[in-house]
């Protein structure tokens, strides 16, 4: 296993649109695209490092990006930036070796930009992409409704439960089709996050999406503690890419 650092992926060399490549000792694998967490003003894209190791050495790839934060960025600039960075995957990955199977993921507001990059498809539309692209999504403690910075920036309480173009839940119904999808949320997760997601989940079943296509974990803990544990996440995440 080999990492290949700060990579730039937007059109700029940008320090926040960059990423890291955790690559196995294999000639084909499945990658992973993440994006870490934290509430869209912080956050490093070695956050991952325990799980993407673990990755690497079980053979599965994973592309770390940073992306744009508070308070330097404003809505939407983090998804545009995840969106390049899943698109520069998918055009140089086979570079490094040869890779078949996409995926993307992350934790809390990398959670939210996952989400956003499944059910919104204006932002991979540019592109010349769409979330059916990909073999699956894992989205980690995100938050469905409009995220709450994203509420502080528009100058609205950030403990409102808003759902607007802004919002993953917003946008639930207007695709026919999802790829496979894991939902990942605590019993003791952040206010409202576990209610959240049961409101998406339902909101899936409403229109009527295939359920065996989509499925929650629901952990023990608090927000997004398993992340950094040796031997956790890592699993999920390989058990995922296995069976789906």
């Amino acid at each position: 296993m080999k990492i290949i650092k700060d990579i730039c992926y937007g059109k700029y060399d940008f320090d926040r649109r960059k990423l890291d490549i955790y690559l196995p000792d294999a000639e084909e694998f499945p990658v992973f695209i993440y994006f870490h967490g934290g509430g869209l003003e912080w956050g490093e894209k070695t956050l991952i490092k325990t799980a993407a190791t673990e990755l690497a050495n079980k053979g599965i790839a994973v592309v770390s990006a940073n992306y744009s934060l508070y308070p330097d960025a404003v809505y939407p600039d983090f998804i545009r930036d995840a969106a390049a960075a899943v698109a520069w995957t998918k055009k140089h990955i086979n570079e490094y070796g040869k890779c078949k199977h996409f995926y993307v993921g992350g934790s809390s507001a990398g959670g939210y930009l996952s989400m956003m990059l499944c059910f919104d498809k204006k932002y991979l539309a540019p592109h010349k992409l769409t979330p059916m692209d990909f073999d699956g999504f894992i989205h980690d403690a995100g938050q469905p409704t409009n995220h709450f910075n994203v509420l502080r920036e528009r100058g609205i309480d950030s403990r409102r439960v808003i759902i607007d173009e802004s919002a993953p839940l917003y946008h639930i119904g207007t695709a026919s089709e999802y790829p496979h999808m894991l939902f990942i949320v605590s019993d003791n997760d952040m206010e409202g996050r576990l209610e959240q997601t049961q409101l998406l989940l339902a909101t899936l079943r409403h229109f009527r999406y295939d359920e065996n296509k989509f499925e929650m974990r629901l952990m023990h803990g608090e927000h997004c503690e398993y992340v950094g544990k040796e031997g956790v996440f890592s699993k999920i995440i390989a058990d995922f890419i296995e069976k789906s």
